[in-house]
C-alpha cells in the first residue's frame, strides 16, 4: 500500500489545534483532538435578506452578488437589485407582467414575454438603472424558459396560449425562429448561453411533471440526463456542463412544494443540499459561470414569499446575517438612548412605567451577555439622544418631564465608567432629536423645538456646544449614525413618516439615499458609509432592517420583534438594540451578526 507521502510528496504535518488559514484539499493531525483533519468542500443553502415585493414569478437575472428581480404576481413593474447582501429599489419595467423569460446581467439584463393584461409578446432591456423597450417575440407567450445575456438570449416552451415547443433567439435586436426543443412543456428550468444552454423539468397539463433535459447548441436540441426529481416552476442556474435545479412542485395530483436541489455536472443529476423555504414559481439568476453559486428569489408557498437564499460550493462555511436575542434590560422602556458597542453598550434615560422608582434617569451596562444597573442620570428625561462609548459616553437634550412632553431641555451630562456629570447645555432646547460621534465630538440633530420641528444641529467638543451645518429637512424622531465629521441622519417624522437619508461632512449636510421604508423612531447604529437602520413606526411598529453602503439602502435579515423608540449602539455588522415599544414597553434586547465566512474543516476518517 502506498503512503501518503509516496502519492503527494509530503507528509501530513502535525499540529497542536489547526493550522490557521488552512487550504481545500490540506491535511494535517490535530494534537490535541487526536484526529486527522481536513479542509473539503460541501454545498448549502444560506438564507438572506427578504425581498421588499411580496411576489412571485419574476423576471430574473444577474450572479449571487448583483442580480435583479423584476416584475411579478398582480402585474407590479418594480425592479430590485441585489449587492450579495440586500435588496435596493431598480429601476421599473415599462410594461408591468410576470411569468416570462428573462437573460442577462444586473447592467445588461432582458425580460421578454410574459401575462400583463393579456400575454405578451414586450422585450425590454434594462442597463442597471432603466428599463427601455426593444423588438418584441415573434410570438407571445408565457410560463417560458429563458436563458443566455442580452444581446444573445433564447426564448423557449411556453403557452402561447396552448403548449408549445417554439425556439426563438435574440441578437441583441431583434428575434428570429430556432429549431423547437423535442419535448412541449412549460415552466421549467434553464441555463447556459444561445450556444450551449439547456433545459430541464417543466409541465405539460393535465398535470404531468418531466424530469428529461435538453441541451442547446445554438442550432439543434439533444437529449441529456434526466433530473432525479420530476418537477416544474422550478429555478436554474449555470452553465451547460455545470448547472444546478432547485425548488419547484410535484403534482401526483396535487401540488407538493419542493426543496430538493440537484447539481449537473455535464454527465448526470446528483443531489445536494436543500433549500431552506421548498417553494415553486422561483426565479433565479442567469450568468453564473456555474453550479457552485446561485440566487433563489421569492416564488410562492402556500402564498407569495420574499425569502432569498444563497447556494454557495466551497470550502468555506457562510452562515447568513441574522438578529438574535440577549438578556432583558432590568426595566421595559423607550425613548431612551444607547451609546457604545455590541458587547460594551450603555443604555440611559426613558419614559420608564410608573413606579419604577428612576423613571427618566435610569441608566443600565450592557456585557454582552446580560445588563447591571449603574448610577443614574443627573437630570431625570427621555426624548434624549446618546453618543460616546460604555465608559465614555455623553447624554444630551431631551424631555425633562418624562411622559409629559411639556419641558424640552438642553440639559448635557459626561459619563466616565462610573459616574454622571452635568456639563454645558445645547444652545437650542430640544427632544426626539439624533446623535452621533464620541464624548468628545458629539453631534446633536435636529428635533422637535417647540413650537416646531428644527433643522438646527449642534456639535460637542468636550466642553461646550456650538452651532453646525442645519439639515436640510426639519423632522424630530429621526436616527442617526457616524461621526461629528462623517455623520449620517435618516427617517424622522416632518409633516408624515420620512425616508430621507443627509451626510454630514463636518460643515454642511448632502442628500443621500433614501430609506426603503419610511419610518421614525429608528434603531440606527453604525457609520456614514456603512449604517442599520432597524424597526420604527410607519404608523404601526415594523421589524424591517436596512444596510446602508454610503449610497443606498438595502434589505438585511428582519428584527425579531417589531418595535420602535428604543435604544441601539455597535456596528453595521455587530448590532445592538434594546427595549422600547411594541407599542407595550419592552425589555427586550436583540444583537445583529453580520454575514460571516469560516474554513469548513471536517474530521477524516480510514478504512
Amino acid at each position: 500500500m502506498s503512503t501518503f507521502k509516496e502519492i503527494q510528496g509530503r507528509n501530513i504535518r502535525s499540529y497542536t489545534t489547526n493550522p490557521d488559514n488552512p487550504l481545500e484539499g490540506q491535511m494535517w493531525y490535530n494534537q490535541t483532538e487526536l484526529k486527522l483533519k481536513g479542509v473539503t468542500a460541501s454545498g448549502a443553502w444560506a438564507s438572506s435578506s427578504l425581498m421588499t415585493n411580496v411576489k412571485s414569478y419574476r423576471f430574473g437575472g444577474g450572479t449571487q452578488t448583483a442580480a435583479f428581480a423584476a416584475g411579478g404576481s398582480s402585474l407590479i413593474a418594480s425592479t430590485e437589485e441585489y449587492n450579495g447582501s440586500g435588496w435596493s429599489a431598480g429601476g421599473d419595467l415599462g410594461t408591468g407582467r410576470y411569468q416570462g423569460g428573462s437573460a442577462g446581467s444586473l447592467t445588461a439584463g432582458l425580460a421578454f414575454g410574459g401575462y400583463s393584461t393579456d400575454v405578451t409578446n414586450n422585450t425590454e432591456e434594462y442597463n442597471g438603472t432603466a428599463w427601455s423597450e426593444q423588438n418584441n417575440l415573434s410570438t407571445s407567450g408565457y410560463s417560458a424558459g429563458g436563458f443566455g445575456t442580452q444581446t444573445a438570449a433564447v426564448y423557449t416552451n411556453r403557452y402561447a396560449p396552448s403548449l408549445t415547443a417554439d425556439t426563438e433567439e435574440y441578437n441583441g435586436t431583434s428575434w428570429s425562429e430556432g429549431n423547437n426543443s423535442s419535448t412541449n412543456r412549460a415552466d421549467l428550468g434553464t441555463a447556459g448561453t444561445l450556444t450551449a444552454g439547456m433545459i430541464f423539468g417543466g409541465q405539460n397539463p393535465p398535470p404531468s411533471v418531466f424530469s428529461a433535459t435538453e441541451l442547446y447548441d445554438g442550432t439543434n436540441w439533444t437529449t441529456a440526463p434526466s433530473m432525479n426529481s420530476a418537477r416544474s416552476q422550478l429555478g436554474g442556474s449555470g452553465t451547460q456542463t455545470s448547472a444546478i435545479a432547485f425548488g419547484g412542485r410535484f403534482t401526483p395530483p396535487g401540488s407538493v412544494l419542493r426543496a430538493f436541489t440537484e447539481q449537473y455536472d455535464g454527465t448526470s443529476w446528483s443531489e445536494v443540499g436543500d433549500l431552506a423555504t421548498a417553494r415553486r414559481q422561483v426565479s433565479s439568476t442567469r450568468v453564473e459561470t456555474g453550479n457552485t453559486s446561485a440566487l433563489a428569489i421569492g416564488g410562492k408557498t402556500s402564498s407569495a414569499t420574499t425569502a432569498t437564499e444563497e447556494w454557495n460550493f466551497s470550502a468555506n462555511t457562510i452562515t447568513a446575517a441574522a438578529w438574535a436575542s440577549s438578556g432583558n434590560m432590568n426595566v421595559g422602556r423607550d425613548l431612551l438612548a444607547g451609546a457604545g458597542t455590541q458587547t460594551a453598550a450603555l443604555g440611559f434615560g426613558s419614559e420608564a412605567p410608573p413606579g419604577s422608582g428612576t423613571a427618566g434617569n435610569k441608566s443600565e451596562s450592557y456585557d454582552g451577555t446580560s445588563w447591571t444597573e449603574t448610577p443614574t442620570l443627573q437630570t431625570k428625561r427621555d426624548s434624549l439622544a446618546g453618543a460616546g462609548t460604555q465608559t465614555a459616553a455623553l447624554a444630551f437634550g431631551g424631555d425633562s418631564d418624562p411622559g409629559g412632553g411639556a419641558a424640552p431641555t438642553g440639559a448635557t451630562e459626561e459619563w466616565n465608567g462610573s459616574s454622571w456629570s452635568e456639563q454645558n447645555d445645547m444652545s437650542t432646547a430640544r427632544r426626539l432629536h439624533a446623535g452621533a460621534g464620541t464624548q468628545t465630538a458629539g453631534l446633536a440633530i435636529a428635533g422637535y423645538a417647540p413650537p416646531s420641528n428644527t433643522t438646527v444641529v449642534e456639535e460637542y467638543n468636550g466642553s461646550s456646544w456650538t452651532t453646525g451645518g442645519a439639515v436640510s429637512v426639519a423632522r424630530r424622531s429621526l436616527s442617526a449614525a457616524g461621526t461629528q465629521t462623517a455623520g449620517l441622519a435618516f427617517g424622522g417624522y416632518a409633516t408624515s413618516d420620512s425616508s430621507a437619508t443627509e451626510e454630514y461632512g463636518g460643515e454642511s449636510w448632502t442628500t443621500g439615499g433614501v430609506l426603503i421604508t419610511a419610518r421614525n423612531g429608528i434603531y440606527g447604529m453604525g457609520l456614514q458609509t456603512a449604517a442599520l437602520a432597524s424597526g420604527g413606526s410607519n404608523p404601526s411598529r415594523v421589524s424591517s432592517t436596512e444596510g446602508y453602503d454610503g449610497t443606498s439602502w438595502s434589505t438585511k435579515p428582519n428584527m425579531g420583534t417589531a418595535r420602535a423608540y428604543g435604544g441601539a449602539a455597535g456596528t453595521q455588522t455587530a448590532g445592538l438594540a434594546f427595549a422600547g415599544s411594541t407599542p407595550s414597553l419592552t425589555a427586550a434586547t436583540a444583537e445583529f451578526t453580520g454575514e460571516t465566512t469560516s474554513i469548513n474543516i471536517v474530521d477524516i476518517t480510514t478504512s
